[in-house]
């Protein structure tokens, strides 16, 4: 099997999973931003507290000022569940609408305004290859307990999976107690879909020489027993925005900024932690630039987009991007235009809905355990 492109990951696990992808009408396809915005205000008026718009913090500026709520993937689901509104409105990727979709109650509607919104990440760890790795994995190693846990960026499906085989959730906050959690319970752990997040979170309990590494892609290329002789077992997956940074990077901003203070996200690669002053969830670096002292300098290694509404946000602190204008957003983020925001909007005030997610009612309830183990943690 041939590595597919991210590209080609986008399109055709969207196609896979979802039978009602959309594309935006021609008619919406070249709104000024005036007009546009004025249409959504509108939309908004007439639909009032029947709708609550997230967004995610990797979105662009015209999609978060139009947002009840910004934050991180969970964490958006979380506010989705609390509100009372009928329509949730996701400005973020499919595994994040579907997310919201196990978490809110029955009666209320998930929407994502693209479907193509499919993060490249996730679809790395696909069903028929973690069904197929497990029972390889799980053949060379009869005799060991080995617990699955999955990173929030993954689908329901592989949620679902790893709640089926006796393990849970994570997100980039708390994968050290999942990983805790797994080995109270089990001999070793498989971690999907993120080596570098799996390899970080190794380091930090100090189980750094107790990796091996999966590759779905390269079946002739390993031995599931000699895999299976490690305690942690890494998932070949990562996030093609933060596998971008370098210790170069870093090296080049501490030249050019002798004062900056370097935050990165632990999606990024093993030796960049290492090298940054400090390693965070896209909740951490927020809080570390809203905490800082007016004057201080952060180059953050994360997402462009949030960079750029910290920059907006917080004034009085100088951040910078780590990688200049290297940096990139996030291609499945991009998907969600604000076209196709405005498209869903008017769409839900003549009554009609677009772009639903709905995970199935099993999987569901199976991906709600995944989670709810998580929590206890």
């Amino acid at each position: 099997m041939v590595k597919m492109e991210t590209a080609e990951l986008e399109t055709d696990l969207s196609l896979f999973k979802y039978d009602n992808l959309e594309q935006l009408p021609p008619r919406y396809r070249e709104l000024s931003e005036d007009d546009r915005t004025e249409r959504i205000e509108a939309a908004l008026d007439a639909l009032g507290d029947d709708v609550v718009i997230l967004g995610h913090n990797y979105q662009r500026r015209e999609i978060v000022e139009h947002a009840d709520f910004i934050g991180d993937s969970y964490q958006l689901s979380k506010e989705a569940a609390a509100a009372d509104a009928e329509y949730v409105i996701f400005g973020g990727v499919t595994f994040m609408a579907e997310s919201a979709d196990i978490i809110t109650d029955d009666d209320q509607t998930v929407i994502l305004p693209s479907m193509e919104a499919s993060c490249p990440m996730a679809g790395m760890a696909e069903a028929l290859q973690v069904d197929s790795a497990w029972a390889e994995i799980t053949a060379a190693a009869p005799d060991e307990n080995i617990i699955p846990i999955t990173y929030m960026n993954s689908y329901a499906d592989l949620k679902a999976f790893c709640a089926s085989q006796g393990g849970l959730v994570c997100t980039s906050s708390n994968a050290h107690k999942a990983f805790e959690y797994a080995f109270e319970r089990g001999d070793k752990v498989l971690f999907l879909p993120d080596k570098h997040l799996g390899e970080n979170t190794a380091h930090r309990l100090g189980m750094e020489d107790q990796i091996a590494e999966w590759d779905p892609w390269d079946p002739e290329g390993k031995d599931a027993a000699e895999v299976a002789e490690s305690d942690i077992i890494l998932w070949d997956g990562y996030c093609q925005v933060h596998e971008r940074f370098r210790t170069d990077h870093i090296e080049q901003i501490r030249d050019d900024h002798p004062d900056a203070n370097v935050i990165v996200h632990p999606e990024c690669r093993r030796e960049v932690v290492e090298a940054a002053d400090k390693a965070g969830s896209t909740a951490t670096i927020c809080e570390t630039v809203a905490n800082a002292d007016p004057g201080e300098t952060w180059a953050i290694g994360t997402e462009i987009h949030l960079t750029n509404h910290l920059q907006r946000w917080h004034p009085e602190v100088n951040v910078l991007p780590l990688c200049g204008d290297a940096c990139m957003d996030c291609n499945a983020m991009r998907q969600i235009d604000p076209n196709y925001l405005t498209w869903v909007l008017e769409e839900l005030v003549e009554g009609r809905e677009r772009n639903v997610i709905e995970v199935a009612p099993e999987e569901k309830e199976l991906a709600g355990v995944a989670l709810d183990r998580m929590l206890e943690i």
